[in-house]
């Protein structure tokens, strides 16, 4: 029987460098909790664009790991954030995704919150003995904005900032104006039959791309590319002109028009950023993709999307957008059927770990932050139920 103590490296040296992370760790329900607590909670999670909160009392939500987030424009202009949990009775204050308000008034017991977070107002106050007004306001969430970007995270843990994990390819993504950008559409989810970790890796995986997607490779011919910068792997795609043999692929490489703001070398290529640990955004010339992927459960996740950009008029620019969501469409659907399927098969008794090529480097570097983050995810098999309440080095089996 296998111990974490005997599977720990030593300084320096990691011996699970050429190996996949395991396939216990899609399934397993110990191991998501510890996921919640040391990766997810203390991670950045993208909410909105500024523009989302133009006006003071502007407010949008997100819900994850059992947790609603509310974001809101306060009277001076500043942009904060909070659990949208009532001090009271637990109640939920503000309902849907997004809304403006003057003060929050709680539907349950009328309880009033300033925009800045302060309890204003209590009916019957002098029945509540315990009550201080001063220390009963909402409970805030840490916000950070990123080039006109609003984020939240949970808890601190001394992690990096998104400008930080950012801050190697800021250069080139100044040029798009990512402040300047509105949203184009709503805000989207849909629900996975996977582990969160599966969308992620799928995104960053290149090895995949000749074999499974027909349409990028179509449009890319050999130029995709992909390499790893410290939080953020970044992929990227040169769109050919050979016209493709699909019409919406055509029509895109044809009538793309150009976007003045950005650089010549920019004006028909592709890029993809991941950010650890759930996030990912897709620059394109015409528009740019956001995405993040919520776990759920074991093996089952939610992806919330958005689309910006900045405001064209022109009508071959609507009709390249338009273009640009068939094509993806297509991306996508294939991308479902690929890790539906990879789940299914991390649950195989007969799998444990997979090697990993010295080109991956994505896929590496992932698996090396969450193995420093948890331990066990060195261990190949699935450790006794309650490994996750054992003193490390005790046997963890497998």
């Amino acid at each position: 029987m296998a111990t974490l103590a005997a599977s720990m490296p030593s300084p320096g040296v990691d011996p699970d460098a050429d190996w996949s992370l395991p396939g216990w760790i899609y399934g397993n329900a110990e191991f998501l909790e510890l996921e919640r607590a040391r990766i997810l909670r203390p991670s950045w999670q993208i909410l909105c664009h500024e523009s989302d909160l133009a006006k003071a009392g502007d407010w949008r939500t997100i819900r994850y790991l059992d947790e609603n987030i509310v974001a809101l424009r306060g009277r001076d202009g500043a942009i904060r954030a909070f659990h949208n949990v009532c001090r009271h009775r637990a109640m939920r204050i503000v309902e849907g995704d997004a809304g403006c308000a003057q003060k929050l008034v709680c539907p349950y017991h009328a309880w009033t919150y300033e925009l800045d977070g302060r309890l204003s107002g209590v009916p019957m106050r002098r029945d509540y003995p315990t009550l201080d007004m001063d220390t009963s306001g909402l409970v805030p969430v840490d916000v950070s904005i990123w080039r006109g970007f609003v984020f939240v995270r949970l808890e601190d843990d001394g992690g990096p900032s998104v400008a930080r994990m950012m801050a190697p390819y800021d250069a080139e993504i100044a040029p798009y104006r990512f402040e300047e950008m509105r949203r184009i559409g709503d805000i989207r989810t849909r629900e996975r039959a996977v582990n969160w970790k599966n969308v992620g890796d799928n995104y960053s995986d290149n090895l995949h791309i000749p074999v499974a997607h027909g349409g990028l490779s179509r449009l890319f011919g050999k130029s995709y590319a992909i390499e790893a910068s410290g939080w953020v792997d970044k992929m990227s795609g040169t769109l050919v002109d050979r016209p493709s043999a699909n019409p919406w692929e055509a029509f895109y490489q044809r009538n793309l028009p150009p976007v003045d703001h950005l650089p010549e070398a920019n004006q028909r290529r592709w890029l993809y950023y991941k950010l650890w640990p759930n996030m990912a955004f897709d620059l394109y010339a015409d528009q740019i993709d956001f995405m993040q992927w919520l776990p759920m459960s074991p093996t089952n996740c939610v992806l919330r999307e958005m689309a910006f950009a900045l405001p064209d008029d022109r009508r071959e620019m609507k009709l390249v957008r338009y273009a640009n969501w068939r094509i993806n469409r297509v991306v996508n659907a294939e991308d479902t059927w690929l890790i539906e399927r990879i789940q299914q098969g991390m649950a195989s008794s007969s799998y444990t770990v997979g090697p990993i090529g010295a080109s991956e480097v994505c896929l590496r570097g992932f698996a090396a932050k969450i193995r420093a983050r948890i331990p066990e995810a060195r261990l190949h098999r699935a450790p006794a139920p309650g490994w996750s309440r054992r003193p490390h080095g005790v046997d963890s089996g497998g």
